[in-house]
C-alpha cells in the first residue's frame, strides 16, 4: 500500500523490458484468481483515461504470468477496499504502521481467498472491525501500480485493485494489529498523511460512481 513517487513507479515501458514472472520450466499451477480478473478487465470500461491505460497494462501483465501470490514473486497484486459513506461524503482509512500514512484498506491475497475481491473484502473486515461489511460489485473501481520502500521487505511493486464498500459513517471501526488507527475522514478535508497518489485515487474511484471530489 505504500505509494513512491510517481517518477519511481515503474512504467508500462520499463516492466515491458523487464522478465515476467513467468519464466520457462515454471511448474506453478494456473491460478484461478488471476483468470478471473483478466475476465473481469477485459470488459471492464472505466471512465478515467489513467485508467483506461492502466487497464491494458494490468492484462498485459497477468498474461504474462502475472501473480497474486506474494512469496511467488516481488511485484504481485494486491487488493483494497475504499470504504464510503452512502452518500459519498466520507471514507474510511487506516493509518499504515509501515507506510506511516493514512490509507484506504487493503493489503496481499492470501492462499484461502478465492478471489482478489474476495481478499479485498476480508482486508476490509479485518483492518475496519466493522461486522456485515460487503463489496457493492466484484468489478473494480480502481488500479493502481505503485514501487515500495525499503520498509515492505521483498515486496517491490504492487499491482492494487480497489473495490467499493459503503457503510454508515458514524460507524465504530476497530484498529487492526496492522494499523495504528482507522477513521472516517471527509472526501474534501483528507489528512495531510496521505500517499502523493492518493488523492488522485479517491478522485478517480469517486467519479467512477458519477461523483466528482
Amino acid at each position: 500500500m505504500n505509494a513512491t513517487d510517481p517518477d519511481d513507479s515503474p512504467t508500462a515501458a520499463s516492466l515491458a523490458e523487464a522478465p515476467t514472472d513467468h519464466v520457462a520450466g515454471d511448474t506453478r499451477r494456473p491460478d484461478p484468481r488471476t483468470d478471473a480478473l483478466a475476465d473481469v478487465l477485459a470488459t471492464w470500461a472505466p471512465r478515467a483515461e489513467h485508467l483506461q491505460t492502466l487497464r491494458t497494462e494490468y492484462l498485459a501483465y497477468l498474461a504474462g504470468g502475472g501473480t497474486a501470490d506474494r512469496d511467488a514473486s516481488p511485484q504481485h497484486l494486491t487488493a483494497s477496499t475504499f470504504v464510503l459513506s452512502p452518500d459519498l461524503r466520507h471514507v474510511l482509512l487506516c493509518y499504515h504502521r509501515k507506510g506511516r500514512f493514512w490509507v484506504q484498506l487493503g493489503g496481499h491475497i492470501e492462499p484461502g481467498d478465492s478471489s482478489v475481491a474476495a481478499a479485498a473484502e476480508r482486508e476490509a473486515h479485518e483492518e475496519s472491525g466493522l461486522t456485515g461489511l460487503e463489496l457493492a460489485g466484484l468489478v473494480p473501481v480502481d488500479l493502481d501500480r505503485h514501487g515500495l520502500g525499503d520498509g515492505f521487505g521483498r515486496c517491490a511493486v504492487h499491482w492494487d485493485v480497489g473495490y467499493v464498500a459503503f457503510a454508515a459513517a458514524d460507524s465504530v471501526p476497530v484498529v487492526s494489529d496492522e494499523s495504528d488507527d482507522v477513521a472516517w475522514w471527509p472526501v474534501d478535508a483528507l489528512p495531510a498523511e496521505v500517499p502523493e497518489q492518493f488523492v488522485g485515487r479517491l478522485t478517480r474511484v469517486l467519479a467512477e460512481l458519477s461523483i466528482d471530489l
